[in-house]
């Protein structure tokens, strides 16, 4: 065998790998964001259902359960995907569970103080919505103003 044709076959063998390298690269990550992708919105829709529940308890003090199931089971795919400030948002979204669960839970807190803490929960629960909406939502998808739409049950 020829000198020059060893060295083309080991280049070509060379490029091929590295090809074979980067393709299959680019498919895991391409993979890896539409998972991280399908996580998000499927936090987004439970955060919507849960302000669903506490607009329901500002409105009419009817209290139910709020959920994070989609959250505890999807927070590695959400911490490895969203930057720190977006994550700690959505995490807002959800620490702010303790707050609905004392306005729930304490049977003489005045009507003030409850509708205030409902409040500061819609808030953060706005808060991880837009941002969620803003990375795993197209604009279409999100409608003609930009944002999802969040549920008001106030009169306008």
């Amino acid at each position: 065998m020829e000198p020059q044709a060893v060295l083309s076959a080991l280049i070509g063998a060379v490029f091929g790998s590295l090809g074979w390298l980067l393709v299959g690269l680019f498919i895991q990550r391409s993979q890896f964001r539409t998972q991280a992708r399908n996580a998000g919105r499927a936090v987004s829709i439970e955060i919507e259902m849960n302000r669903v529940n506490v607009a329901m308890a500002r409105e009419f003090a009817t209290f139910l359960p709020l959920s994070r199931s989609a959250f505890d089971q999807l927070l590695p795919q959400l911490a490895t995907w969203l930057a720190a400030p977006d994550l700690k948002t959505v995490a807002a979204a959800y620490m702010s569970h303790a707050g609905y669960e004392q306005a729930r839970t304490t049977p003489h807190l005045p009507v003030e103080a409850r509708d205030l803490a409902l409040e500061g929960v819609l808030a953060a629960q706005d808060a991880a919505l837009t941002r969620l909406g803003q990375l795993v939502f197209s604009r279409a998808e999100r409608g003609p103003v930009g944002q999802l739409s969040v549920i008001d049950l106030r009169e306008p």
